[in-house]
């Protein structure tokens, strides 16, 4: 008998919701994709020793690293002590060396297994930043330790320093002088102030083509330190008029949750490799789909991920930043954590209706991964809101 369960409705009704969705399969082995595809993974909070989730939330990281052999096992490569895994807004500095090092650790002991580390300022108070040179001395602790620990890093946008940079020269400056020390190449990352609004500016300008000009003068003056670039704006055109002006043998690597579906596709001429958050809420329906377009089977990448297009949509809706909260609960809802609980409480941050609207979305999109538990945990969730 198909599931059902009451879920509440916007106008303030509750309705009968009948589950529609067929559980993706899993592969045998991991799958071959022909573009390169980052899952940028979360955290798992343990909330029987979260004493203080706002200020030092407890990590449970024999589930967190379980969830990264999930990622592996798929085919991806996982974006590792990104944004998805609540740096700046749960997970400071000291945390993110610890899943840096524990991340990097695991990827040893499984063949193929690949990851690259987020590496930033976020030790760095904006508020205490007074020079380009404590922005670049941050860089440098970040980036240091990544290489130590045997690791490539992504290069997080600074806060810092969209606070005290000026010009497009302060950037210049303070990514040059970073990219010249690193030991292997490194992948940008653009970041718009939808997802942090403390961004705004980034670059050294609100107007998108002075940054895109910017960013595109550092990527050419250090293009032999530039694996790619992360560009997340929300935009599809910003995107390919980023794409369409990298240089060669330089990788636009799409963090678009809105659009990344037609981006990855391409246009027959050019298209984007991935770096995105909500692969961590539908991976195995991302697995299928870049298998399918790996083996030219366009249809079957159209039909297995243009599905997810509307749930990730709703899980990203603004206020941006709160996305966390929609992946984590999907990936409680599917088994791979016990409780829907999140460093800094971050799941307080969306309302039951975004919830509701989730769980809907996410049967309609096939990544219901067991749908008599999802039934199960959403009633459960339900029940403690209120219905």
């Amino acid at each position: 008998m198909t599931a059902t369960l009451p879920l509440p409705c916007a106008d303030g009704t509750v309705a009968a919701y009948r589950l529609t969705g067929t559980p993706v399969e899993r592969p045998a082995a991991p799958p071959r994709f022909n573009r390169i595809a980052y899952a940028a993974a979360h955290v798992v909070s343990d909330p029987l020793r979260d004493a203080t989730p706002w200020g030092q939330p407890a990590i449970d990281w024999d589930t967190t690293m379980a969830f990264r052999h999930h990622l592996w096992s798929l085919g991806f490569k996982i974006a590792e002590a990104m944004d998805t895994a609540q740096r700046g807004l749960g997970l400071d500095w000291s945390g993110a060396q610890e899943l840096i090092r524990r991340s990097l650790a695991e990827a040893r002991t499984i063949p193929g297994a690949d990851l690259a580390c987020g590496a930033g300022t976020d030790h760095l108070a904006p508020s205490e930043t007074r020079s380009l040179d404590d922005v670049i001395r941050a860089y440098e602790t970040q980036v240091g330790f990544v290489e130590k620990e045997g690791g490539r890093s992504i290069m997080m946008a600074s806060r810092a320093l969209a606070r005290i940079g000026t010009s497009s020269d302060d950037y210049r400056k303070v990514y040059g002088h970073i990219l010249r020390q690193t030991k292997d190449k490194v992948v940008l990352h653009w970041l718009g102030d939808m997802f942090d609004p403390q961004l705004k500016g980034y670059w050294g300008s609100e107007n998108f083509e002075t940054a895109l000009q910017t960013v595109l003068s550092i990527i050419q003056d250090n293009r032999a330190k530039v694996e790619g670039i992360k560009i997340s704006l929300l935009d599809n055109a910003c995107e390919v008029a980023l794409r369409d002006r990298l240089p060669d043998g330089v990788l636009c690597f799409t963090g678009d949750d809105f659009n990344y579906a037609e981006l990855i596709e391409g246009d027959g001429k050019k298209y984007s490799h991935a770096l995105l958050g909500i692969f961590d809420a539908v991976a195995p329906s991302a697995s299928k789909a870049l298998a399918s377009l790996a083996a030219g089977d366009v249809d079957t990448f159209r039909s297995v991920i243009e599905p997810t297009v509307p749930l990730s949509r709703k899980i990203f809706e603004a206020p941006t930043q709160y996305y966390k909260a929609g992946v984590v609960f999907l990936a409680w809802l599917n088994g791979h954590q016990k409780h829907f609980t999140m460093p800094a409480g971050m799941q307080s941050a969306r309302g039951v209706l975004h919830y509701a609207d989730v769980f809907r979305l996410a049967d309609q999109a096939n990544v219901l991964d067991n749908p008599d538990l999802a039934v199960k945990r959403m009633t459960a969730f339900l029940t403690t809101q209120g219905f």
